[in-house]
């Protein structure tokens, strides 16, 4: 089952800022995504229940790409630096309306 790879307004004017070797990465870890959304580590959050993230380097720095499947959908939230440990997610997952 191939799903539909959707994202909120965050999530691209944060790709918009990369450059071009970095959004090359992220596009080909969204296209293993729209095969297995569930090959990646899943995260708690209070709001939705599967919420997943995957982790990579960008220019040196610890990223996550966080994203929620809401069959048939996966919808990319963000791009999160690790050292901030996750504080602002959950502001970004209330954009998404819970199911």
């Amino acid at each position: 089952m191939s799903y539909t790879v959707r994202s909120l307004g965050v999530f691209k004017k944060q790709i918009e800022k990369l450059d071009k070797n970095s959004r090359k990465l992220i596009q080909e870890k969204i296209r293993l995504l729209k095969e297995n959304p569930y090959r990646y580590k899943k995260i708690h959050s209070k709001i939705h229940s599967r919420v997943f993230r995957i982790r990579f380097n960008l220019q040196g720095k610890e990223m996550r790409l966080i994203y929620v499947v809401i069959e048939p959908n996966v919808v990319l939230v963000c791009l999160l630096n690790r050292k901030k440990d996750y504080k602002g997610l959950e502001n970004h997952l209330k954009r998404l309306k819970p199911k």
